[in-house]
């Protein structure tokens, strides 16, 4: 049976797929094979999953490891120590439940809760929100299987610990992390129509500060943004100075797809509720599409942030008729080597394509030299066209991370056509 990733757009080359029922059964799994990746929830856009061996799926691992407090295998609260230990393969919407029902929280969700922790973690995913990092920031410690079969353990703090946990699948397969939690909260979500481009341009900072996390959906046309979802955390500031920025606010729930129906997406209208119902874009109980979707996506310095709108805004002639929606979001900066934010408080231009591959391809060349100037990052799990030469100088500990995938798996059994393409290559 061919095997393909959620968008469709990548047939796995794998000749083997395995789905290994505990550790130890890993461990020799990987010991054994001359090259060997995870698989995740196949939300990938490239081949940063693929491999010329055996995909390890690790959706059974967990199996037998069950916290007698919870309803999930593979998720333990310590609630002393406000920490939360998953198994890999374990997606965020069955994590936001089980902390929910315990009383905790993530700080941060991406706008799918359908993706797996690691997967997530590994290539930086992030959220939005001026003060909050990407999801892999709340990682306090993680395990994973080595080349050799061995078991390593992390902690933040340890030496290499920032190197290790976006590791883009190349320093060996991670089986389980532990995430910092805190007390739930409750989350309220207002939907704001066609603000006016001029004046998120001039009020930029304000409008991403209006709210706890903040995006904006555009086609990069017109005179105005599309929607702006504001989810202001309870306590914290009102979401509605968003109207003197020109918008208005929705009377019913929206879909960031103008002509779609917002059923799937989470509660909105200011209702509050739940930060596991609101953080995320869309409901873990719906898919929020069929995979008829291409996604790229690139971060840069914060303090670019209307040039680099106005550059994207004069490209819309070539961009918007491939467009489904873009997305503008903010991140804060972190210290993990090869996350995006690594260093700079940034923001996200996203873009959701429609399915048309070397359409897309043709035009992500054009995106990224225009942005070049303002030192954009893409992300590692969505489509881009820069190599390793072009992303190195991007990233202060890119050489550090490649020793440490060096020294980690001298024989390469980790790496593939991705990596050597973007990371390993000249």
């Amino acid at each position: 049976m061919t095997e393909r990733n959620w968008a469709r757009n990548h047939t796995y080359r794998a000749p083997r797929i395995v789905h290994p029922a505990s550790v130890a059964e890993l461990q020799e799994l990987v010991a054994g094979a001359d090259h060997v990746r995870a698989l995740g929830s196949r939300h990938s856009f490239n081949d940063i999953a693929d491999t010329t061996g055996t995909l390890a799926v690790l959706d059974r691992l967990d199996a037998d490891r069950l916290d007698t407090d919870s309803q999930y295998a593979g998720i333990s609260v310590d609630p002393a120590g406000m920490t939360v230990t998953v198994g890999a393969g374990t997606r965020y919407g069955a994590l936001a439940a089980e902390l929910q029902r315990r009383g905790f929280a993530l700080h941060n969700l991406a706008s799918l809760p359908h993706i797996s922790v690691a997967g997530a973690v590994a290539t930086a995913t992030h959220g939005s929100g001026d003060s909050n990092g990407n999801l892999a920031t709340a990682v306090r410690a993680l395990e994973l299987v080595t080349a050799d079969g061995a078991l390593l353990s992390a902690r933040r703090g340890d030496p290499y610990f920032d190197g290790m946990v976006v590791g883009l699948g190349a320093l060996g397969i991670v089986t389980r992390l532990t995430l910092d939690i805190e007390p739930s909260f409750e989350v309220s979500q207002q939907v704001f129509e066609n603000l006016d481009w001029d004046q998120v341009l001039e009020n930029f900072d304000a409008v991403t500060s209006a709210a706890y996390s903040v995006s904006l959906f555009t086609d990069w046309s017109g005179s105005t943004v599309g929607q702006a979802w504001l989810k202001s955390r309870a306590g914290g500031p009102a979401p509605d100075q968003a109207g003197s920025f020109g918008g208005t606010p929705a009377t019913a729930a929206l879909h960031p797809l103008p002509g779609v129906s917002g059923s799937n997406c989470t509660q909105q209208l200011g209702v509050p509720g739940p930060w596991s119902d609101r953080l995320a874009h869309f409901r873990m109980e719906f898919t929020p599409s069929n995979g008829d979707e291409l996604q790229s996506e690139y971060l840069l310095p914060r303090e670019h942030a209307a040039d680099a709108l106005r550059t994207m805004r004069r490209l819309s002639d070539v961009v918007t008729p491939l467009l489904l929606v873009g997305e503008i979001r903010t991140v804060a900066a972190d210290r993990l080597w090869m996350s995006p934010n690594y260093g700079r408080d940034g923001i996200a231009l996203h873009f959701t394509w429609r399915p048309d591959q070397p359409a897309v391809q043709a035009v992500l060349p054009l995106i990224e030299a225009e942005l070049a100037p303002f030192g954009a990052r893409p992300h590692w799990g969505k489509l881009f066209d820069a190599g390793a030469g072009t992303l190195a100088p991007l990233y202060p500990r890119f050489g550090d991370f490649t020793a440490l995938a060096d020294r980690l798996d001298p024989a390469g059994k980790f790496r593939n056509s991705f990596l050597d393409r973007t990371v390993f290559g000249n």
